[in-house]
């Protein structure tokens, strides 16, 4: 059996949620710029800036996405819980690569038969496919 880490954990990158709240503080400045006394624009520009505030909220909350121990994962479930993935539930771990627009995008993906779960590089702060190698061989009774 291998021997792993009793957690590992992957979370955002701690400047992540900084650039989201300096992004919506930057939609209400130009709310404020460009509403020209149109009430229309200042809220539409809020509105937009308390979703990018909500979504730096989330990073803050729960900062985890993705965490291994000897029991199966830990992923994050709506805005900010957890659900705890035994390792019985687990059916696949992998990585899908997607060429777009002359970049490759990474997605981690774990399949848990009922639910799909998909980790980016900004949810992990580093390659899904490292994540995935690491998993692969946190997995008990499967080898390779």
């Amino acid at each position: 059996m291998d021997e792993i880490s009793p957690a590992r954990q992957w979370r955002v990158p701690a400047k992540l949620p900084a650039a989201k709240i300096a992004g919506a503080v930057a939609l209400v400045v130009l709310g404020l710029l460009f509403a020209d006394g149109d009430p229309v624009r200042l809220v539409l520009a809020c509105l937009a800036a308390a979703g990018v505030a909500g979504w730096a909220a989330r990073d803050l909350i729960a900062p985890v996405r993705l965490a291994v121990d000897p029991a199966g994962l830990t992923v994050i479930h709506g805005f900010a819980g957890r659900r705890l993935l035994p390792w019985s539930a687990i059916e696949a771990i992998t990585v899908d690569r997607r060429p777009r627009l002359g970049l490759t995008t990474e997605i981690l993906e774990i399949d848990a038969g009922s639910s799909l779960h998909l980790f980016g590089r900004y949810d992990l702060d580093t390659t899904p496919e490292e994540v995935a190698d690491v998993l692969r061989a946190a997995r008990p009774g499967v080898t390779g």
